[in-house]
């Protein structure tokens, strides 16, 4: 398994956290938290807006795995991985139960606008109408997630494997992924929940709106227009050279959709790719040219580490002073999962970020 916020081989969400050098506090915080989350609702909260119009049940959604047809709309939805609980939070549905944010999350294992979201719908988590949390630290919780009952499972956007689809698919019916593990983009992942949940009317509108949003905070920052990039994945400590994600990754396809390019070595490079993520010889490191490099960091003494780095330091864009470097998780998560919710949560930090290091681009 790989995780979709930093490449590379793990077994289980616990490597992960290890890998990205939190697994003390994330699953510290997890285990303090674990015992309250086990018991929640004993049903959905009702829809907060109604059925689509168009909805007609059965649905049947096709995905990597086959085909799951939803014999009649679910009213106890639950979700895995990331993004969906967004989707269906944003549609107006709140789930029985969802991951805990272990990575990225707040002290809740929520988000900002996860907990907005939920407020409006008057289902905050510490509230009797709140979906129950569950920890996805050691992979797929299957356990509480058959204790909630679903008639749905949402994992439009996940990793989930074919053992895994096939066991959660024992519990309820399964939206898997189309195809690219964590590939689906944020249109698709809405348009698919959309569909699985009756509001596919719904989710056209959410996707149009939330784009109406990107386009109009995007306009105040021309100067990112044009600009190449490559996002990836950097850190010195940890001497594995470069990850540079692929234009399969949600967060390089979000800097194409608001006017940026994808750096010509990094989409020659991945062509015919079907992985999120490609390797790279930090000794080829001046080969990887960008306007614009954006990076998630663990801690701010980090980026300076990457510009003092003999190979990492040779990139071109950092050698320009064109480096975004974020070591703000949730910030990271907000683009990295990419969601209706979380992108306009996260534009007045992260445009004015890129902007910068477009003024630094000569």
């Amino acid at each position: 398994m790989t995780s979709p916020l930093f490449p590379g081989p793990v077994s289980t969400r616990r490597t992960l956290f290890s890998s990205a050098g939190k697994a003390a506090s994330v699953l510290a915080a997890a285990a303090l938290t674990l015992s309250a989350c086990s018991t929640g609702p004993a049903s959905s909260v009702a829809d907060a807006g109604s059925p689509s119009s168009s909805a007609q049940f059965p649905v049947t959604i096709e995905h990597v795995y086959g085909k799951t047809t939803i014999e009649k709309q679910p009213t106890r939805v639950a979700t895995i991985s990331w993004v969906n609980d967004d989707v269906a939070i944003a549609l107006g549905v709140v789930p029985v139960g969802v991951p805990k944010n272990e990575w990225g999350g707040n002290d809740k294992g929520s988000t900002p606008w996860k907990d907005a979201a939920l407020e409006k719908l008057g289902a905050g988590f510490g509230s009797a109408k709140a979906p129950v949390q569950y920890s996805e630290a050691d992979g797929i919780n299957f356990t509480e997630i058959a204790k909630l009952s679903p008639d749905v499972i949402l994992a439009a956007y996940s990793g989930l494997s074919e053992e895994d689809y096939k066991k959660l698919s024992e519990i309820a019916p399964v939206v898997a992924h189309p195809e690219v593990a964590y590939g689906t983009s944020w249109q698709d992942s809405t348009a698919i929940i959309g569909k699985a949940l009756g509001k596919e009317t719904d989710a056209a509108k959410l996707v149009s709106d939330t784009e109406a949003t990107l386009k109009d905070k995007v306009s105040q920052y021309p100067q990112i227009q044009g600009k190449s990039f490559i996002y990836g994945n950097l850190e010195p400590a940890k001497g594995d050279g470069v990850n540079v994600y692929t234009a399969n990754d949600n967060r390089p396809r979000f800097l194409t959709e608001i006017g940026m390019a994808l750096a010509p070595v990094v989409a020659d490079n991945s062509k015919g790719s079907k992985e999120f993520y490609l390797p790279w010889s930090a000794e080829k490191a001046n080969e990887l040219q960008s306007d614009i490099f954006v990076t998630w960091v663990p801690d701010a003494s980090t980026a300076d580490a990457i510009k003092a780095d003999p190979l990492l330091g040779q990139i071109p864009a950092i050698k320009n002073g064109a480096l975004v470097a974020d070591s703000d998780n949730t910030l990271t998560l907000s683009i990295s999962a990419s969601s209706p919710l979380s992108l306009p949560w996260s534009l007045d930090t992260f445009l004015p970020q890129l902007a910068s290091a477009a003024d630094a681009v000569k």
